[in-house]
């Protein structure tokens, strides 16, 4: 079967109904050692899903095997970079990462938590945020750039010391208003195509569009390394590119709107593992 685009055409007629092999029973265990959580019970707050899958389910066999051994997955690479910048001292603190957390493995947990409230800030705030906040007000040095290759570096170590854990982001408390305003963005209709994060994760995960296999969207993987563009991509960029493919004015990295969506995106897969960084098309 073939999808053809054509003017005027509606949104359902973009997706054809079949899919790329994949091994879809398939479990992921990473170095034989740590397993993986990629199908469970949807969190109770999803209305319109019974079980939700990681997006490894969806990939082929061969991209699935890349993710199983730190040494064949590329990602992997970029944590090792990271390493290098959680020990170098930088700023007029005199401070590293490793100064006030030693190990990077302390901070195992963190990964599963995240977007999170922050009392003294009282704000919602991202790994990114969080991590740009140390560097500026412990360390004296300055900010990365919100979707730079030192942040997306910084992430995928975090997120890799605690792969294996099971996300668990708070919908509730202080964090429910934004909560609820990146739900009302998940399920809003953008560009010409008409279409909203939910026409496809949702409504046609499994299907496919144009060449893409449709996953649920989950984001318990991220950073996730794209054999598309060979490198680490964040959460952020990947809404931008979502949007834009809907041919629609987007949001910007870091913006108010992707912090929502973020927090909504990523409490839809409470239940999940932390697996980033993961292999991806």
């Amino acid at each position: 079967m073939k999808t053809v685009f054509k003017g005027g055409v509606t949104a359902v007629a973009l997706f054809a109904a079949y899919a790329v092999q994949a091994d879809q029973e398939a479990n992921l265990v990473i170095n034989e050692d740590i397993e993986i959580t990629v199908r469970t019970d949807a969190p109770e707050h999803l209305e319109n899903l019974s079980t939700i899958y990681s997006g490894w389910v969806f990939r082929s066999s061969e991209t699935q095997a890349l993710q199983m051994d730190d040494f064949e997955n590329p990602g992997m690479i970029f944590v090792d970079d990271a390493i290098d910048s959680w020990n170098t001292v930088e700023g007029s603190a005199g401070e590293s990462c490793a100064s006030c957390h030693g190990a990077p493995e302390e901070l195992a947990g963190v990964r599963a938590v995240y977007p999170k409230w922050n009392d003294e800030a009282e704000e919602v705030r991202t790994i990114a945020m969080q991590v740009n906040d140390c560097r500026t007000s412990q360390m004296g040095a300055e900010e990365w750039k919100y979707d730079g290759g030192d942040m997306i570096n910084m992430e995928a170590l975090i997120a890799s010391v605690s792969r294996g854990m099971t996300v668990n982001v708070a919908t509730d408390g202080p964090a429910q208003s934004m909560w609820e305003k990146g739900r009302d963005i998940y399920y809003t209709r953008f560009g010409q195509l008409d279409l909203s994060c939910a026409n496809c994760h949702e409504d046609n995960y499994d299907n496919n569009i144009r060449a893409d296999h449709l996953s649920q969207g989950q984001v318990n993987g991220f950073p996730t390394y794209r054999l598309k563009n060979a490198k680490l991509n964040g959460v952020h960029s990947r809404f931008r590119g979502c949007i834009r493919d809907t041919r629609a004015e987007t949001y910007g990295v870091g913006t108010e709107e992707f912090i929502a969506l973020e927090l909504y995106v990523a409490s839809r897969g409470n239940g999940l593992s932390v697996e980033g960084p993961s292999v991806r098309n």
